[in-house]
Order: C-alpha cells, then sequence, then structure tokens
C-alpha cells in the first residue's frame, strides 16, 4: 500500500509502528460554529481512509480531536453571552449529527483540549526544561523556533522567509518573530486553568500534541488534516512533540485538498460558504450519501469542486449502482474478480477513490448484463461483492426502494399519488386507450417520476 507523505513529497509503502496495527490521529473541529462542507471533505476523505485499512486487515486506533477552547470561542461565547461550556456542547452535538448523516464513523477517541490540560502543561514544562521554550515579560510561554533543527521541514518554508513575513508590529514579547504561543496568560475575564507560569489556557498547536502524546504515544503511524493546516499548525506539532519527546511523533503525513465552489475558492466573503446541514437539507439531495458519493469522486489530495452539476452527476452514478441491485438478492458469498483487483489496486495507491468508484460502476453494468441474461445466481454473486466493496467506502448503505424513491426538490406527487397513477395508466393501456396511457404518464414524467417498463408491465418507478 503506497501513501503519499506529504513529509518526504513521495508516495511511500505504508510500514506501521506494531504489526497490523496503524494508529492515526486526524485533527478536528473547534466547535462554535456549524461544520461546513470543507470538513465534510476532510472527515469522509479519512474515515474512508480509515475504513480501507481496516478492510485490509489492520485494526486502526483513530483519534479526532474537539478543539473547546481558544480565542473564537472565547470571542463567540461572550457575544452570545453564554458560557463557553453551553457553546461547545451545543456545536459538538451538532457535528455528531452531521457526520452521522454523512456516515462518518465515530473515531476510538475523540478528546477534548480542556480534558488534556494536565498533559499540556506536562509537555510545555518539558519544552521549557529542554530549552526549548522560555517565559515571555507578557507571562505567555513561547516556543523558540530557532531552537529546533529543521523547522519548516513539513511545509517547505525556510526560517528566514518566516521572519521577513512576520507583520511589522511584532509582539515586543517574542525573541523572535516566528515563535509562538504554548500557554497564554488569562486577560481578565476570560477561562483559566492554573500553572507554574500563572492562570492561563492552552495555545492551540500544543493541544493537538499533547493529546496524541497520550492517546498514541510518542511516535504513531498517520497524522491527517486540511491542507490548510500543514502550516502552521502541523508544522509546529512537529516541533513541539519532538522536542519535547525526543521521538519521531508521526511517520505519514496526509493532507486533503481544498473545496471550490462553482470554480471559486470557497469563503465567507464570497458567499458561497456552504453549512453541511444547509447542503443536506437543502432539497438537491436525494439522500447525504450523494454528497458522499461527491467528496469520493476526486482523489483526497486535489481540489474538488462543488456545484449543482457535480452534485446531480453524483446522484446519477450512485442511482445507477441502486438500480443495478433492484430486485437482487446479494449472494452470501462470493469469489473476488477483476472490479476487486480493480478496487484493491486502486485503493492501494495512494486511496485512488475516483478509479475505485470506477470498478463499482463496472460491477453494476455486469450485474445488469446478468439480469438481462436472466441469470440470477450470477447477477446475485456481482451484486454481493459489490456491496460489500460500496460498504469500504461508506456507501449503498440503504435498500436499493428506499434511495430510488426518495424525491429531490418539491413534488406535488406522494408515493401513494404514483402508485394510483400507476394502475390508472395500466388499465389504460389494456384497454388500448393509449392516449390517456400517454397522458398520465406524463403527468407523472412532469412530477419528476421514472418509470420502469417491462413487456409485462410497470414493474418498478423511481423519483428523478
Amino acid at each position: 500500500m503506497q501513501i503519499f507523505n506529504s513529509l518526504t513529497g513521495r508516495k511511500e509503502e505504508l510500514r506501521t509502528h506494531e504489526p497490523n496495527v496503524v494508529r492515526m490521529y486526524v485533527c478536528g473541529d473547534t466547535v462554535y460554529d456549524f461544520c461546513h462542507i470543507g470538513h465534510a471533505r476532510s472527515k469522509v476523505a479519512f474515515d474512508i481512509v480509515r475504513r480501507y485499512l481496516q478492510y485490509r486487515g489492520y485494526r486502526v486506533v483513530f483519534v479526532r480531536n474537539i478543539t473547546d477552547i481558544d480565542d473564537k470561542i472565547i470571542k463567540r461565547a461572550a457575544e452570545n453571552g453564554e458560557s463557553i461550556t453551553s457553546l461547545t456542547d451545543r456545536f459538538t452535538k451538532f457535528m455528531h449529527e452531521d457526520y452521522d448523516r454523512l456516515g462518518i464513523l465515530r473515531p476510538t477517541h475523540e478528546p477534548k483540549a480542556t480534558g488534556h490540560i494536565a498533559g499540556i502543561i506536562a509537555m510545555t514544562q518539558q519544552l521549557i526544561d529542554k530549552g526549548y521554550a522560555y517565559v515571555a515579560s507578557n507571562d505567555d510561554v513561547l516556543y523558540s523556533v530557532s531552537k529546533f533543527d529543521g523547522y519548516g521541514k513539513l511545509s517547505g518554508r525556510a526560517l528566514e522567509d518566516l521572519r521577513a513575513g512576520a507583520r511589522v508590529a511584532v509582539d515586543e514579547a517574542k525573541h523572535d518573530p516566528a515563535d509562538f504561543v504554548l500557554w497564554k496568560r488569562a486577560k481578565p475575564g476570560e477561562p483559566f486553568w492554573p500553572s507554574p507560569w500563572g492562570d492561563g489556557r492552552p495555545g492551540w498547536h500544543i493541544e493537538c500534541s499533547a493529546m496524541s502524546l497520550d492517546l498514541l504515544g510518542s511516535h504513531f503511524d498517520i497524522h491527517g488534516g486540511g491542507m490548510d493546516l500543514k502550516f502552521p499548525h502541523h508544522e509546529n506539532e512537529i516541533a513541539q512533540s519532538c522536542a519535547a519527546t525526543g521521538d519521531t511523533f508521526a511517520t505519514v503525513w496526509m493532507h486533503n485538498g481544498f473545496v471550490n465552489v462553482d470554480d471559486e475558492k470557497m469563503s465567507k466573503s464570497l458567499n458561497n460558504f456552504f453549512r453541511i446541514r444547509d447542503v443536506l437539507d437543502s432539497g438537491h439531495l436525494r439522500d447525504p450519501e450523494v454528497l458522499r458519493y461527491f467528496l469520493a469522486s476526486s482523489q483526497y489530495r486535489g481540489p474538488i469542486n462543488y456545484s449543482l452539476v457535480q452534485i446531480e452527476q453524483a446522484d446519477a452514478a450512485l442511482g445507477r449502482l441502486y438500480t443495478a441491485l433492484r430486485d437482487v438478492t446479494p449472494a452470501s458469498d462470493f469469489q473476488k474478480g477483476d472490479a476487486t483487483r480493480q478496487f484493491e489496486a486502486a485503493m492501494d495507491d495512494d486511496f485512488n477513490t475516483p478509479d475505485a468508484l470506477a470498478a463499482l460502476q463496472t460491477l453494476a453494468t455486469e450485474i445488469n448484463r446478468a439480469k438481462n441474461a436472466g441469470d440470477a445466481g450470477t447477477a446475485g454473486a456481482f451484486a454481493a461483492e459489490l456491496t460489500s466493496l460500496a460498504d469500504v467506502l461508506g456507501l449503498l448503505q440503504l435498500d436499493p426502494e428506499t434511495f430510488l424513491q426518495k424525491g429531490v426538490g418539491s413534488s406535488s406527487l406522494s408515493d401513494a399519488d404514483i402508485e394510483r397513477l400507476i394502475g390508472e395508466r395500466k388499465a389504460a393501456r389494456v384497454s388500448k386507450n393509449f392516449k390517456e396511457a400517454d397522458r398520465v404518464r406524463k403527468e407523472l414524467t412532469d412530477g419528476g417520476v421514472v418509470l420502469e417498463d417491462k413487456p409485462d408491465g410497470t414493474t418498478a418507478w423511481r423519483r428523478s
């Protein structure tokens, strides 16, 4: 299995620290607002990575943290006139709701920063004791980047360039413009925890270093997150963790690409910033699986363009899979065929989900061919192979009829209306009143219903 390692800039064979076990840390959310489709892109990508590793026989210890204390949280809670705990608990609940709807598995461990204050303080003290950190004149504890050999190796940024690019109004408490905060002295009215350096709270970067150390150890296999986290967050994690423990930290670094909206970068300023729940409830998606299929349709490292056209294409592609499974009973067992080998080869090559989806479409074609030939046994074997592989991607989790009879957008026709009109059309055809049969079919078509006619009559229907 080859994975692109952002640290080395090349694909490398996965070699785990412990045989048949993958220890994996993925940066989670800062819970002060609703999750957007950029979050969905990252979480679905690493959910698929996790699922495939498990499919390949690894036991995966998957850690995804929650940041429940930082400047944005403090500011939002103050604006709302509520406690920080009330704010973060509410948006953690919303986050779980959104990710559950997308079929994202819950992590093995989901630590909160506020639950690891003791570990954060201990790591900060280690860094001070080893000469990598200092207590500044304003009582913040800062990391001295010049003391860590190789700072910038993940992001490819030279320390001199970082200094040159620093703002003119540099914090006078810093020894170096590139130094960053490990522990922040609490301002009046802010939440705080007691520490050897006074009452304060952790900086953002140290949180992940302390939580990963506590739950995965000083050396683990994969660290993941969005491309936007590579610098400064992940760069600073490496500096802190390696300096504090003297160990390797993460062997492989994985970063997912950005989401564009209609070929423009998603941002609040462009008003093209979409929350997950708004997308799922917009009426443009037949089911949350459509968004998941769309997100899997691009290899995780590249950018992905969100648009209604792309969503419609994902709906049609997923619909083809469900349509193939309609009226087929999957076999209880099957032999792995060419499609499975194609799927595994694609996923072994840095989780190439577009080619893996192509393997699923190949199986759908084979199922349809067997159905048309009246070969129920072959169709059932291919159906079992299809559902098994799709499950690795978190797809085809519904009964085919349930998916296909879900509507997109608003429709005046209920399921009962559709069944009634199909009965009326059948009666018109029996009485050879083809004009009336055509009128009823048009009424159904205008209502977003596609009929599947066979020589013995209408056998099924689906919403378009």
